[in-house]
């Protein structure tokens, strides 16, 4: 069985020529998890190479259109942050859009720094909206955009069914939810959080963010769906924002 590991995915506006957000998001991944030193990058092999120039490392593979994925060089412990563009002809609104991704084992002291990560690397990347899940959970919500032989999605534990990135109709409208999910100012405002009378139980778990965003968190604990109450929490959720995954205009 895979080790369960946390997986962040922050989606931003495209990039544009020397693009300082790749190398800013590494480094603010660091300053936010503590002892995390994303110095090396890994070999088509799978050996880690160190990186004593990483900024410059990842601006070169910018220039060539290489996959700019740095990391911890801790094999037993592998923390890592990569970049992917993703064309406009698969991305909501049809505007080319960055994402940036981590992934980190889940262990109880891996999980304190999620927030800070959270809102750290999307903030840099100044993200539209993101999210920060466990592998667990991330399965189950990926059925919510996956084709079936039939047709449309079939999702498990009676999710809804999402549209898919290019059928949303802008980038500030999440795809999905999350445990933890990051939401702009300009999300926020899409999706008319907060609202005092109806999200007073998210309140107690949301906080905002520099740039005037929110981090919003569903449940105390990582998001667990073989737990009913945590089912249940995401189930209100998706009920509370219908625009989420391009279900209902604003």
């Amino acid at each position: 069985m895979a080790t369960p590991s946390l997986l962040l995915i922050a989606h931003a506006p495209a990039l544009v020529p020397d693009d300082e957000r790749p190398a800013l998001a590494a480094r603010a991944m660091e300053q936010a998890f503590p002892g995390v030193d994303l110095s090396w990058t890994i070999s088509d092999e799978g050996r880690f190479i160190p990186l004593p120039q990483r900024d410059a490392w990842i601006a070169q593979e910018l220039r060539t259109g290489g996959i700019h994925l740095v990391c911890n060089g801790d094999e037993a412990f592998l923390v890592s942050i990569n970049g992917q563009e993703s064309s406009a002809a698969f991305s909501a609104g049809g505007q080319a859009q960055y994402e940036s991704h981590a992934e980190w084992p889940w262990t109880p002291s891996s999980v304190l720094p999620s927030a800070p990560v959270l809102s750290a690397v999307a903030e840099v990347a100044r993200a539209f909206w993101g999210h920060l899940t466990p592998s667990g959970a991330a399965l189950d919500i990926a059925l919510q955009t996956s084709p079936t032989l039939e047709g449309p999605p079939n999702p498990t534990r009676g999710l809804p069914p999402l549209k898919l990135p290019w059928e949303i109709r802008a980038p500030e409208v999440p795809h999905h939810l999350g445990w933890l999910n990051y939401w702009s100012a300009a999300t926020a405002r899409l999706l008319k959080f907060p609202d005092p009378s109806r999200d007073a139980e998210l309140l107690t778990r949301s906080r905002r963010t520099a740039s005037g965003g929110w981090i919003v968190q569903l449940t105390d604990t990582p998001l667990d769906l073989d737990d009913p109450a945590h089912l249940d929490a995401l189930l209100r959720a998706y009920a509370r924002f219908p625009e989420i995954g391009g279900r209902a205009a604003p």
